[in-house]
């Protein structure tokens, strides 16, 4: 089969033996298959992240000297299925798939490691209990969203987010879309979305922000209009002494606290950040300008080392929440949110190439500027985009 290499940052279409499905297994048709930001990281710095991964106990992350077939959001026909796979698994029927493979002794990264290929190939292994027959017809460019949707949801799931909150999503890239759609489909009355790119504010645009902000010349925490933030240490006093002027003139006042309290009343209003860039400076740039009491959601994955302020994000009472990958049923949950239509992620498609044009995809999506997500189809001759 034909599938993209890649070793010392540099990609290539070579020919490969075809795999086979061992015992629990499908062996996929690749039909679609999304580069992710983590794939334009790991093609060039694949080494700083080992070094990463080391340290959460996982020695088999790719690394530059070793090829890997790359492509972690895929979907695909079942050619062949292995031995026990379920009967639902028909060949030809069309399944998305969570991407982690049994392999070499162990459960493997798919797409992310030299013992787990991926789908930037005509063909992908994957596990038929972690694989979900895609529903209602749904189209393939829709179904191989089902991935970063997956992080979106677990994203939103784990902000706590409510319909009252004000969502401001810094980086509007696939993540970050992905985040706005998930916002808009629970019903959050105010989205406010930032972004360098004009062409990535039209698309949050579409997604369903309803403020975008070119941080370039503004603010999104002031652009959200949220009333009761406080940005000011001082501020934050003047609340504190004014409120209890007031209410020690009440008898029993102690009881109207923590009713206020319990309601979530007693303090500044704040907003709930989604972090979704993932480069040195962001976190800390967040901690520096979000209000109070803001809770952070930190979507985008750094890769590289960076520097934080405790004593400022402590001083703001921020809550830092940190958020990776996403549980079985979110994976599930988001394909069928997709093929139900309870969630419109169509904006986030911006190109297709074949396995030739994955290089130029690559080039061209390091420019974050003309595209959002981009699918690789293995059938398309598609050479540039």
């Amino acid at each position: 089969m034909k599938a993209v290499s890649c070793e010392h940052g540099t990609q290539s279409v070579v020919d490969l033996p075809a795999p086979q499905p061992a015992k629990g297994q499908l062996l996929l048709d690749v039909r679609r298959c999304g580069i992710c930001g983590s794939d334009l990281h790991a093609k060039d710095h694949s080494d700083e992240l080992t070094e990463v991964m080391n340290g959460v106990g996982y020695p088999d992350f790719m690394r530059s000297d070793t090829p890997v077939v790359m492509g972690h959001e895929f979907c695909g026909e079942v050619a062949e299925r292995g031995k026990g796979a379920g009967k639902e698994f028909k060949v030809g029927a069309p399944v998305v798939s969570f991407p982690l493979l049994r392999a070499a002794g162990g459960v493997h990264l798919t797409g992310l490691s030299p013992l787990a290929s991926g789908g930037f190939a005509e063909q992908v292994l994957a596990e038929a209990a972690m694989s979900f027959v895609i529903p209602n017809g749904l189209d393939l460019d829709t179904a191989a969203l089902t991935e970063p949707m997956a992080v979106a949801l677990h994203a939103v799931r784990r902000s706590e987010i409510g319909k009252r909150d004000v969502a401001i999503v810094i980086g509007c890239g696939p993540v970050g879309l992905a985040v706005i759609c998930h916002l808009k489909a629970l019903g959050v009355g105010t989205i406010v979305a930032s972004d360098f790119s004009a062409t990535r504010r039209s698309l949050a645009t579409r997604c369903g922000a309803h403020v975008v902000v070119d941080p370039a010349v503004g603010s999104p925490y002031e652009a959200s209009g949220q009333r009761g933030t406080i940005t000011e240490a001082p501020q934050l006093y003047e609340l504190g002494v004014g409120s209890m002027e007031k209410l020690r003139r009440v008898p029993g006042w102690t009881r109207l606290y923590r009713a206020a309290e319990a309601l979530g009343a007693a303090g500044p209003k704040r907003p709930v950040v989604f972090e979704c860039v993932g480069v040195p400076g962001m976190i800390d740039g967040i901690v520096g300008a979000a209000p109070l009491q803001s809770r952070v959601i930190v979507v985008g994955v750094c890769m590289g080392e960076d520097r934080l302020r405790p004593a400022m994000a402590i001083g703001k009472e921020l809550d830092l929440r940190f958020v990776f990958g996403y549980t079985p049923l979110e994976f599930r949950d988001s394909l069928h949110m997709l093929a139900e239509g309870k969630v419109d992620a169509s904006a986030l498609v911006t190109g297709t190439v074949g396995l030739d044009g994955v290089a130029n995809a690559f080039e061209v999506l390091g420019a974050a500027e003309a595209h959002a997500k981009v699918l690789i189809d293995p059938r398309s001759t598609a050479a540039a985009l």
